[in-house]
């Protein structure tokens, strides 16, 4: 068996179709782990979540800020940005079911005998491994209720700056792990989030940021942490043990994949 750990796909599957024929991937012995934003930017959302969806077993999702935003658009909690190229899928007749399957996908996996933690965006430098799988899973189970949209959705965006603490209780609590797993790329001195920076780290001049991989982390040097979101490090953490794969692909640069027993990477540049 083959482990293929697959960057920010963001409705980019002719490109992902690409890269997986390089490999000559098999999902019948094989498995493709996909970071999360599997939709929006590129053209080609639905057959994308179609695509993971049908491989069953065979992928290990984990959801990213994108996915999320599809369940409040579909939802009508949000309005869909043109940009986003996402009416295909939004009128799909399959929509319902794509949804209910990305309800199930959950923000965090982790593969034991490689000791690999894989998160949208990455893992607070706060908690250890306990701590980020119990978060993890509470989000997730709010995610499968039959009201997971008022209860959780509608209440999970957020641009303040938040900070964890384990006496965080309630719908903060939950918003802190959905803001962490799915949308973190700088943290302040003091460990709380930014939202506002997106550069890299080499272009940024604010001495009171830094990238979250730089902080002593609970999780790492005993794990590798693979993570997609932040493209404009462009796969550049200067660390063998942060792993980034958003490459861009939905920008016209490249999709990456990771072959774990080889450690090796694959790319597919943007065919559009």
């Amino acid at each position: 068996m083959a482990h293929y750990f697959v960057g920010d796909v963001q409705g980019c599957y002719a490109e992902l179709q690409q890269v997986l024929q390089k490999v000559a991937f098999n999902p019948s012995k094989d498995q493709l782990w996909a970071v999360g934003d599997l939709v929006a930017r590129g053209t080609e959302s639905l057959a994308t979540l179609r695509f993971f969806q049908s491989l069953q077993g065979s992928a290990k999702v984990v959801l990213g800020n994108h996915d999320l935003h599809l369940l409040a658009l579909h939802g009508k909690l949000k309005r869909a940005h043109p940009q986003d190229h996402l009416e295909e899928l939004l009128n799909a007749p399959d929509i319902d079911n794509l949804v209910n399957w990305i309800r199930q996908q959950p923000l965090v996996r982790t593969l034991p005998e490689h000791n690999i933690i894989m998160t949208h965006a990455g893992v607070p430098p706060q908690w250890d491994i306990s701590t980020l799988k119990h978060e993890a899973e509470q989000v997730s189970l709010a995610l499968q209720q039959d009201d997971y949209l008022p209860a959780l959705i509608a209440k999970m965006y957020t641009e303040d700056a938040e900070q964890w603490s384990p006496t965080l209780t309630g719908i903060a609590r939950t918003r802190y792990c959905i803001n962490a797993l799915t949308r973190m790329r700088f943290l302040h001195l003091d460990g709380h989030l930014d939202f506002k920076c997106k550069l890299p780290p080499n272009e940024q001049h604010s001495d009171q940021l830094r990238p979250w991989f730089e902080f002593p982390s609970q999780t790492v040097p005993q794990n590798t942490i693979v993570f997609g979101h932040w493209a404009a490090l462009m796969g550049h953490t200067n660390n063998a043990q942060i792993l980034a794969l958003d490459t861009g692909c939905c920008w016209g640069e490249h999709l990456t994949l990771w072959h774990l027993e080889k450690n090796e990477k694959i790319t597919q540049k943007r065919l559009i």
